[in-house]
């Protein structure tokens, strides 16, 4: 009788799952429109290795929630033992919490800082906290301008445009960049994140490295370039973008597709300007260095690169962890859940969704990684 229990759940899991996966295709408007979703399908959760038991804890990045959301659903789907609460309070949040020891692991789109890590030997009794890249995907520029269905920018104009030295949408620099665009004479509503962000650490660090004169800022989480309007998370610039008439931001391209908010197109230097797309941004990624030592596996992004089709504005959203000294009661299910995060099947599901599997080469490493915690 149990067994038939579980089976039973186990399929009504499953037929959520589906269902689930059919709404946010339908709603992202994804180039595959099958009406089938890597996260209820069988190669997904196949191989699911349970363990451990109770709650786990975890923050951070609001750019990998959706990515969280569907791991979760189908980890839970196979382990009933272990429930997951994932909260997207910002990479910088997410960080301070883990360091605090209040959750089994922080995600984040931005590497520790070597201070961070220093901390992390609290926490982390006998070791320390190290980054593992298990999210990929492009950050993409949105924007709302009416009468405009295509847009291409470059990266002394973004910066520019979000350091408020380009305040009108029919300014001569981005007509220049679209000579058959009809812009209106519309006031720019340049919006960034409030919080603390790996997102805008990536999408300023892309700014200095392409165009350090248009953008004079040191990257960072925190925002600091001059004037514009700032709203919290991911999700809150995107509805911004959605909302306002002459808006523009920078998120993932998840909530892009979720939201059917219009991208721009990067003239990076390459022989046609680039749009931001998963397979684009594999591109970007596959350049990437790892540069972390031994279990860390922190990544160097080549923000400036000018191979064609590859989309720059990229971003890897690593998964914080102790290599050693994570508690006795979280470390089971915490270990177990990474596992799955890095398999085939947690990789393979990422796509439909706006993001970029890791590079074979990169996520064989972070399974090894992970298998060694302790």
């Amino acid at each position: 009788m149990k067994l038939q229990r579980n089976n039973r759940l186990r399929a009504i899991a499953a037929g959520a799952l589906v269902v689930s996966g059919v709404l946010v295709l339908s709603a992202c408007g994804s180039d595959d429109n099958s009406g089938s979703s890597g996260g209820g399908s069988s190669k997904a959760t196949s191989n699911i290795k349970c363990d451990g038991s109770g709650n786990l804890l975890a923050s951070g990045s609001s750019a990998q929630k959706n990515a969280m959301d569907l791991w979760i659903k189908n980890y839970g789907g196979a382990c009933d033992d272990v429930k997951i609460n994932y909260k997207a309070t910002g990479s910088g949040a997410g960080i301070q919490e883990f360091l605090q020891g209040k959750t089994a692991f922080a995600g984040s789109d931005s590497k520790l800082k070597p201070e961070e890590v220093t901390a992390s030997e609290k926490v982390c009794k006998g070791g320390k906290g190290i980054n593992l890249p298990m999210v990929g995907g492009p950050i993409a520029v949105g924007f709302n301008v009416s009468g405009v269905d295509k847009l291409v920018l470059d990266a002394e104009t973004l910066g520019k445009i979000f350091n408020s030295e380009i305040t009108n949408w029919n300014d001569e620099a981005i007509q220049k960049l679209n000579p058959d665009a009809k812009l209106p004479d519309l006031k720019i509503q340049a919006f960034h994140r409030s919080d603390e962000s790996g997102t805008t650490d990536n999408f300023t660090k892309y700014l200095k490295a392409a165009a350090p004169k248009a953008w004079p800022h040191e990257p960072g989480k925190a925002w600091e370039g001059k004037g514009g309007q700032s709203a919290d998370g991911s999700s809150g610039v995107s509805s911004q973008v959605k909302q306002v008439n002459g808006a523009i931001s920078y998120f993932e391209l998840s909530y892009a597709t979720s939201q059917s908010l219009k991208t721009v197109d990067l003239n990076t230097g390459a022989s046609a300007p680039v749009p931001a797309t998963v397979d684009n941004a594999s591109k970007a990624i596959a350049e990437a260095k790892i540069v972390g030592q031994g279990k860390d596996l922190g990544l160097d992004l080549n923000y400036a690169t000018k191979a064609d089709g590859a989309y720059p504005i990229t971003l890897v959203t690593y998964e914080i962890a102790c290599d050693k000294g994570n508690k006795a009661d979280t470390l089971a299910a915490t270990k177990s859940f990474l596992e799955y995060a890095a398999s085939e099947g947690g990789q393979t599901s990422l796509k439909e969704l706006g993001y970029a599997p890791i590079p074979a080469e990169i996520i064989a490493k972070v399974r090894q990684s992970v298998s060694s915690i302790s």
